[in-house]
């Protein structure tokens, strides 16, 4: 039996909204899903930059809630 991990990427826009892509890891698959329009992809490789392009040019998400 595989191992199942989520991760997730949070980023706001400049109204304020915050905007998540949960990145899923069952074994070597990742799947990537953006909880803000349904958007789905496999990554599996480096799938965390993936979610932050995604929410970069989609949502305009840009401000990193850690660093905010």
């Amino acid at each position: 039996m595989s191992e199942i991990n989520t991760s997730k990427v949070s980023r706001w826009d400049q109204h304020g909204r915050e905007h998540v892509v949960r990145v899923r890891r069952a074994g070597i698959r990742r799947t990537i899903r953006c909880e803000t329009c349904g958007w789905r992809r496999d990554a599996p490789f480096r799938p965390l930059p993936k979610a932050e392009e995604h929410l970069a040019r989609a949502h305009q998400a840009t401000v990193d809630p850690a660093r905010a």
